[in-house]
């Protein structure tokens, strides 16, 4: 496990959520990439956060759980950048995604930042 991961989130819940993220990326919108990720939490936007436990360097990522944590974000970690990428529409791997309009995904969004709550 990676030094930033805070909790370990069942597969079962990650996957869940890279479905969550692609409705709200057909329905909605969402934000790729740790910059713009970052941007999103900053500003108050992202109403879940994705990040890949597999980044390297660390450093790259490190700071999202504590940015989101103070936005009162959640945040789901997720096996690989892979996972995170195509989810959010990449042909690529992406370290980080947010969903900032969840579009038709409300619901899943709102029962998977329960779940990432309770495993807190």
């Amino acid at each position: 496990m990676s030094v930033y991961v805070t909790i370990d989130v069942p597969v079962d819940l990650q996957e869940d959520a890279l479905e969550a993220l692609e409705v709200a990326r057909d329905t909605g919108r969402v934000k790729k990439g740790t910059n713009e990720t970052t941007k999103a939490i900053e500003r108050g936007n992202a109403d879940l956060v994705f990040v890949a436990e597999d980044v390297s360097p660390e450093e790259i990522v490190m700071h999202l759980p504590e940015l989101a944590d103070e936005k009162g974000i959640p945040v789901v970690f997720v096996e690989t950048q892979d996972d995170v990428g195509h989810a959010a529409g990449l042909e690529v791997g992406s370290a980080a995604a947010a969903i900032v309009d969840t579009g038709d995904a409300d619901d899943d969004v709102e029962d998977i930042a329960g779940k990432i709550e309770d495993l807190e």
